[in-house]
């Protein structure tokens, strides 16, 4: 601790910035991947448990009520509201067949779902690419302040310059520490995600189907 706080107190404004940066990229990262961690564990339990539910019911009213008690995070509500909402006469969109404007209906909705589940991926994508090099333009821009300030000083010594380049070393450290997780993460989570729309794919195929059926009267 002492070491760093020596670096901090020799550090210029460039690399002050630079750890800051890293200090924030850091926090983002670890609020996404706890929320997301939160979102998407509860998304799967809920499709999980809501499909079958829906699936079971007498009635579409009665689906509609099984998914108000399980679908917590309105992935499937939006699917089933899209699928059962009337064409705007007059409108481009009630010029085509019914089958069209339900898969489109259905498309759009699918889409507004997927948009949910996979905020933030960008921003872990980023933090992960991006903190390596950060940290290490931290580490060169530090070892470049510190060996102006030596030279400046005058009588160069390896073990002048040792000290200073080791902790400028730390950015490099650091840039890693927050690029590991974030890219740990991001993997993860666009596995789940995949997962989840998988079954979101498969539940508007399956209610686009129903709601072909009945409609031809089979």
């Amino acid at each position: 601790m002492t070491g760093f706080n020596e670096f901090w107190s020799l550090a210029d404004g460039v690399t002050r910035s630079v750890a800051l940066l890293m200090l924030l990229m850091s926090i983002s990262a670890w609020v996404l991947i706890l929320w997301k961690t939160w979102l998407l564990r509860r998304a799967q339990r809920d499709l999980a448990l809501a499909v079958p539910a829906f699936w079971a019911a007498a009635s579409l009213e009665a689906g509609r009520g099984a998914l108000q008690q399980f679908d917590r995070e309105e992935l499937l509500l939006p699917l089933l509201d899209a699928a059962t909402a009337p064409s705007n006469k007059g409108t481009l969109e009630a010029t085509g067949r019914r089958e069209s404007q339900l898969t489109r209906r259905l498309r759009d909705a699918l889409h507004a779902v997927l948009r949910r589940l996979q905020f933030g991926q960008v921003l872990l994508a980023s933090i992960g690419s991006t903190s390596p090099f950060i940290g290490l333009f931290g580490t060169v821009w530090g070892i470049y302040h510190a060996l102006v300030s030596i030279s400046a000083a005058g009588n160069i010594t390896i073990e002048k310059v040792s000290g200073p380049v080791g902790e400028a070393l730390i950015m490099t450290a650091a840039g890693l520490a927050v690029a590991i997780p974030a890219v740990l993460a991001y993997n993860i989570f666009g596995k789940l995600v995949g997962a989840c729309e998988a079954e979101l794919e498969g539940f508007a195929h399956d209610l686009r189907e129903m709601l072909d059926s009945d409609a031809s009267g089979v």
